[in-house]
C-alpha cells in the first residue's frame, strides 16, 4: 500500500484538530531540523493511540493544575480579559480546581415583581436599597442572621462570574452548587465568612450536597466560620424553626461525609444540628 505526501498532510490536519490550539504545527516546527514527514507520521501515531493520548492528557492537567496553584494570587490580580483566558482553562479542568474568590466593584442584579427589600446587603443600588426575591426559608434564615448581628450579606446567584461556587458528586460526575447566602459576621479577630444553605430535604440532592459542602469545609475549614445545610421544622415546642448542621464542625462533617442516602442525612440532623435563633 503506497500512501502519498498528500495523504500524510491530511491526516497530520486531523490529527491537529483531536490535538487542538495548532499544537501538531508546534510540534512540527520544534522539530524542523528533523524530516518533515517522519515528524508529521509521529503525531499521527500518537492521537491514534489512546491509551496515549489518555496519558498526555493527565500528565498535561497535572502540569496546569501545579502551574495554577503555584501562581493563582497573580492571576488574581491581572486584568478581566486576561483572567478570563485563565478561567476557560480552569473550567475545562475534568477535576475541580480551587480558585480565589474575588467579588467585584458592582454586580448586575435582576430585581422581579415579587421582589422584597432586605437591610445589610454587601450590594445595593445607588439609593442604598436592595431588593431580592427570596423564598420564605432564606428570607427567614436572613432575618434570623441580622437579628444575631450579622454585618452584611451577599444573595449568592447561580452561575455568575462571581457567584461562590462549590463542587459536589453525583453518580460519579463532578457538578456544582451555588450556595444562596454568605453572611460576614464580625469578632475582635476581624470579620467571619460563613456560608449558609437552605434547603429543602424532599430534594433527592440533599445528601450528595451534605457531603460536598463537608469536603469542602475539610479543605476550605480555615478561610469560612460556619458552613451550614440548613433546615426548617417543628421544635419541641411545637413552632417552625431553622435547624443547623454546621461542616465547620469536625464532629459533623466527619459523620456527614461517608453517607450515602438522604436517610443517613436526616439522622445526622436529627442529633447534630442545632438552632440559632
Amino acid at each position: 500500500m503506497t500512501v502519498t505526501e498528500f495523504d500524510i498532510s491530511r491526516h497530520f490536519e486531523q490529527a491537529g484538530r483531536i490535538l487542538g490550539e495548532g499544537l501538531h504545527k508546534e510540534y512540527w516546527i520544534r522539530h524542523s531540523t528533523r524530516d518533515h514527514i517522519e515528524v508529521k507520521i509521529e503525531v499521527i501515531v500518537l492521537t491514534s493511540d489512546t491509551a496515549a493520548m489518555e496519558r498526555i492528557n493527565a500528565f498535561a492537567e497535572e502540569k496546569f493544575i501545579s502551574l495554577y496553584e503555584n501562581n493563582k494570587r497573580s492571576i488574581a490580580r491581572l486584568n478581566e480579559a486576561r483572567k478570563n483566558i485563565y478561567e476557560r482553562l480552569i473550567n475545562a479542568s475534568a477535576q475541580p480546581i480551587a480558585i480565589p474568590w474575588v467579588l467585584p466593584d458592582s454586580i448586575d442584579f435582576s430585581v422581579s415583581d415579587n421582589s422584597i427589600k432586605i437591610d445589610r446587603h454587601l450590594y445595593c443600588s445607588e439609593d442604598g436599597t436592595f431588593q431580592a426575591s427570596l423564598n420564605p426559608w432564606e428570607k427567614g434564615v436572613i432575618e434570623e442572621e441580622l437579628k444575631n448581628g450579622a454585618v452584611c450579606w451577599l444573595r449568592n446567584l447561580d452561575r455568575k462570574k462571581w457567584s461562590l461556587e462549590i463542587p459536589y458528586e453525583v453518580g460519579g460526575v463532578i457538578t456544582s452548587m451555588f450556595p444562596d447566602l454568605v453572611v460576614v459576621r464580625a469578632d475582635v479577630q476581624g470579620y467571619i465568612f460563613d456560608i449558609l444553605e437552605p434547603h429543602d430535604p424532599s430534594r433527592k440532592d440533599n445528601y450528595p450536597k451534605a457531603v460536598g459542602l463537608a469536603k469542602f469545609a475539610e479543605k476550605h475549614w480555615d478561610k469560612f466560620g460556619r458552613i451550614q445545610l440548613i433546615r426548617q421544622k417543628k421544635g419541641l415546642d411545637g413552632r417552625e424553626h431553622f435547624y443547623r448542621l454546621d461542616m465547620a464542625k469536625v464532629a459533623v462533617r466527619n459523620k456527614v461525609r461517608g453517607i450515602t442516602s438522604n436517610e443517613e442525612l436526616d439522622r445526622i440532623f436529627d442529633t447534630d444540628a442545632e438552632r440559632e435563633d
